[in-house]
């Protein structure tokens, strides 16, 4: 008996991978796993659990875990790529002799690639050269998800099929799913919140207020659409999930990865204790590292950027480089409507 259910394979056995994969499932899609570890892949087809990452969620049962790549994507419709972005490219590559051009291959990861600053769903194109390319970023806590608390996120593509497809696979009673076509924008701005998630945590650690997480957000915003529109982004996509609403979640949850490392960071620990004490990716450190030199490279002002760069690869302390930021360049609220240029020309005015 044919099994006629739409296919959907997940690479990947992360928090935020597995919790899609049973939201497909639960929507009636045959879903396959992938995954390295074989000890896991078992957990997962004999008691639905993932223990590692999401101890207390019940997998829907008709997810099939496994670390045969040929099983997981052969035929599937939809191939979901949750992978880290360090291993990402590589996966891909592991992937491809059974991907197929009438595929639709979908990045759920926020990161870069540092050589050539590449995002991820820019990497899928290289790798396979197929056309129906997309990206899912929005303000989604992978716990939250399994909870199945009320949350939204973006599916973001040139291709309509793609937008359209995801949409109906994930889309339910508790997970909204908005679709983009700033590919770009919502995937560079899921990327880019890492950084002000440490930020975040830093302050809250350093006993701030709300006036400051108030003040460290928006300016977070400004920052952050400002170097996504110099390299070709639509500002407008930023106020959107994958921009403000991203921001914000990270920013204000202890549940998010990057701000606990940068409470721990302003807790007075180095970095390789904040990571060691987190132990999982945290893509806000290797993203500080690459936003920085190329927002260096591009003359783009990112002040936030840069401080978080001094604390965490120059050992400045937290609390210093704050005082240094307050006493940095007061200059355009939103840029988009009174540009940087046109405050520094109005102070000459007083001299």
């Amino acid at each position: 008996m044919s099994d006629d259910r739409l296919k959907v394979a997940v690479l990947g056995g992360g928090s935020f991978g597995t919790a899609l994969a049973s939201i497909a499932a639960d929507n009636g899609a045959q879903v396959h796993q992938w995954m390295r570890d074989v000890a896991l892949a078992d957990e997962i087809n004999r008691d639905h659990r993932n223990r590692h990452y999401l101890p207390d969620y019940a997998i829907n049962p008709a997810v099939t875990a496994s670390t045969d790549m040929r099983e997981v994507v052969t035929d599937a419709t939809l191939v979901l790529v949750a992978i880290p972005s360090k291993a990402f490219r590589l996966v891909v590559r592991q992937a491809r002799p059974w991907l197929s051009p009438d595929q639709i291959l979908v990045s759920t990861t926020k990161g870069i690639e540092a050589e050539g600053f590449k995002l991820m769903s820019q990497i899928l194109e290289e790798e396979t050269g197929f056309s129906h390319i997309g990206v899912i970023s929005g303000p989604n806590l992978a716990s939250e998800v399994a909870d199945k608390q009320l949350t939204a996120t973006v599916i973001a593509s040139d291709d309509p099929l793609t937008r359209a497809r995801v949409q109906s696979v994930l889309g339910c009673d508790y997970f909204r799913v908005y679709a983009s076509n700033d590919r770009f924008g919502v995937e560079l701005g899921g990327a880019l919140k890492n950084i002000y998630a440490i930020a975040a945590g830093m302050a809250a650690a350093l006993g701030m207020g709300e006036n400051t997480r108030s003040m460290l957000m928006t300016r977070a915003l400004a920052e952050m659409s400002r170097f996504a529109v110099h390299l070709g982004a639509n500002p407008m996509t930023f106020l959107g999930l994958s921009g403000v609403g991203d921001l914000i979640v990270t920013c204000s949850s202890k549940l998010s990865r990057n701000y606990r490392v940068g409470y721990a960071l302003g807790e007075g620990r180095t970095l390789e204790e904040a990571v060691d004490a987190l132990g999982q990716v945290a893509e806000g450190v290797n993203t500080v590292h690459l936003a920085h030199d190329m927002a260096t490279e591009e003359g783009v002002y990112m002040p936030l950027a840069e401080g978080l760069y001094q604390v965490l690869f120059n050992q400045v302390p937290a609390r210093d480089m704050a005082k240094l930021l307050m006493q940095g360049e007061q200059s355009s609220d939103v840029e988009f409507t009174l540009s940087r240029e046109d405050v520094k020309e109005a102070r000459r005015l007083e001299e």
